[in-house]
């Protein structure tokens, strides 16, 4: 897609495809991650990208959502066709694609995974405060959200690869920590499932964020998925796949 320069894109195809669904990933994340869930759609044409400023797009710049809407905007307008486009968003993805949609993307179906909305229900405790170090942030947030021996698995040229994302994810840490609200929620009328998962220690929280939407939010389907965590993308990918086709069935 030459109307991206510096933003690495990989396609599945699939013969006969229902829909397309485009994957956009969470923060100090790549489109890799979704592979498993590719795997297991094979009655879509699957679009997953590196968002700029992580991995194979660490040069497309400068960094910021609006930067990353843009982005996924084009992406659409680059593959839409004949056949329904579908957003699935895990985690800050979600709110690439709610700035995306809300700025003039034009899709026929979202599918956000926890997405970070704080602005609709604030999280409670602290996170402390960033560290200016992006590349110590970029360590910290991995051992934090994925595990310390995780990280001690890596050798040192993944960590390293890791540490150089730290940038991008500041910037999306920045964007969710800013008391001004990044999108406005109450104005998407693109059909959309929030999906979030079951974990005990979050439950509560996203079913909170949950009923605050379907205040809000008049084409949405909130969906809690047994035995998911945040990273269910990676652990449980035939959920995340049951989402887009219930999303995708309603239209």
């Amino acid at each position: 897609m030459s109307e991206l320069p510096h933003l690495a894109i990989w396609e599945r195809i699939t013969e006969n495809p229902q829909a397309t669904v485009i994957c956009v990933h969470g923060g100090l994340d790549r489109g890799g991650s979704f592979a498993r869930m590719a795997r297991r759609m094979d009655h879509f044409r699957v679009i997953v990208y590196d968002r700029r400023g992580y991995q194979q797009s660490r040069e497309r710049q400068p960094l910021s959502l609006d930067g990353h809407a843009e982005d996924l905007r084009v992406v659409v307008d680059a593959v839409r066709n004949d056949q329904p486009t579908l957003v699935f968003g895990h985690s800050y993805g979600g709110v690439v694609a709610l700035r995306s949609v809300q700025t003039g993307a034009k899709v026929d179906a979202l599918v956000t995974y926890e997405p970070p909305l704080p602005w609709a229900v604030p999280r409670t405790g602290s996170f402390g405060e960033l560290n200016p170090d992006p590349a110590a942030e970029a360590e910290s947030f991995f051992r934090r959200m994925v595990s310390n021996s995780a990280w001690e698995r890596m050798n040192e040229v993944d960590q390293q690869s890791r540490r150089n994302d730290g940038p991008a994810l500041h910037d999306d840490l920045l964007t969710i920590r800013n008391p001004i609200p990044a999108i406005d929620w109450a104005s998407v009328t693109t059909p959309w499932t929030y999906g979030y998962g079951d974990t005990a220690d979050r439950l509560e929280y996203y079913e909170s964020v949950a009923a605050r939407l379907r205040l809000d939010v008049k084409l949405i389907k909130t969906s809690m998925v047994a035995h998911a965590g945040h990273g269910a993308h990676l652990s449980n990918p035939e959920a995340m796949v049951r989402l887009i086709d219930d999303r995708l069935e309603k239209l």
